[in-house]
């Protein structure tokens, strides 16, 4: 059963950031050690040093935290800036960096927790999944295919469904090694390691989508 939400505190002073910071740290800490289910905003309080007022007055629900903390994962690799196209960027020093970005993401500890957690909670609790779908890879698609429309418009790629080439694209990027990682059947990858599979992937992306001349 979801929990009671507590009404948040009108207008007043404003929210204090280190707080925020605080809470959503104390929930992906809980949420990655008990699960969903088995973290409370009690819990999370205490864990953050504050009030559950506090907790409540920055997050309004339980579902609202989680998506919150998982956004928080995700932006902490991969801000906005990683989708950002500068003028002296060329289209594969762009790419590079997004895919080194996402890599060190999905490869992260906190990444790999919570995807073990979803997986074995598969079919239990749909709107879960949804939460973390849309507050994390969906977010993260959204992001590329920006890139890549923009791409499309100045002529620098040639691409008719920029959705399903930014997908194939993080697909190339998980490879197998994601998901030996998952099956704690591998270790992580060194830099070096990472730079080498993060390039030969944009190589292939580039050689599938960069305009033909002629």
């Amino acid at each position: 059963m979801p929990e009671k939400k507590v009404r948040a505190a009108g207008p007043g002073r404003p929210k204090d950031p280190a707080k925020r910071e605080a809470i959503l740290h104390a929930a992906q800490e809980l949420f990655l050690r008990h699960s969903y289910e088995g973290t409370s905003m009690d819990a999370i309080a205490a864990e953050a040093r504050v009030s559950k007022l506090t907790v409540y007055s920055h997050f309004t629900d339980k579902d609202t935290l989680y998506a919150a903390a998982i956004r928080h994962v995700c932006e902490a690799q991969m801000p906005q800036l990683f989708f950002e196209h500068a003028p002296e960027h060329d289209m594969r020093t762009l790419l590079m960096r997004i895919g080194e970005g996402f890599c060190v993401l999905i490869n992260g500890r906190e990444s790999l927790a919570l995807h073990r957690l979803l997986v074995s909670r598969a079919g239990q609790d749909r709107k879960l999944a949804q939460l973390f779908y849309e507050a994390g890879p969906q977010r993260v698609c959204d992001g590329m295919v920006q890139v890549l429309q923009r791409a499309v418009d100045r002529g620098e790629l040639q691409i008719e469904a920029p959705l399903e080439a930014a997908r194939h694209f993080f697909c190339l990027l998980k490879g197998d090694h994601n998901f030996r990682l998952l099956i704690g059947h591998d270790e992580p990858q060194t830099a070096a390691e990472r730079q080498r599979h993060v390039a030969q992937v944009v190589d292939i992306f580039l050689r599938i989508y960069c305009p033909r001349s002629g």
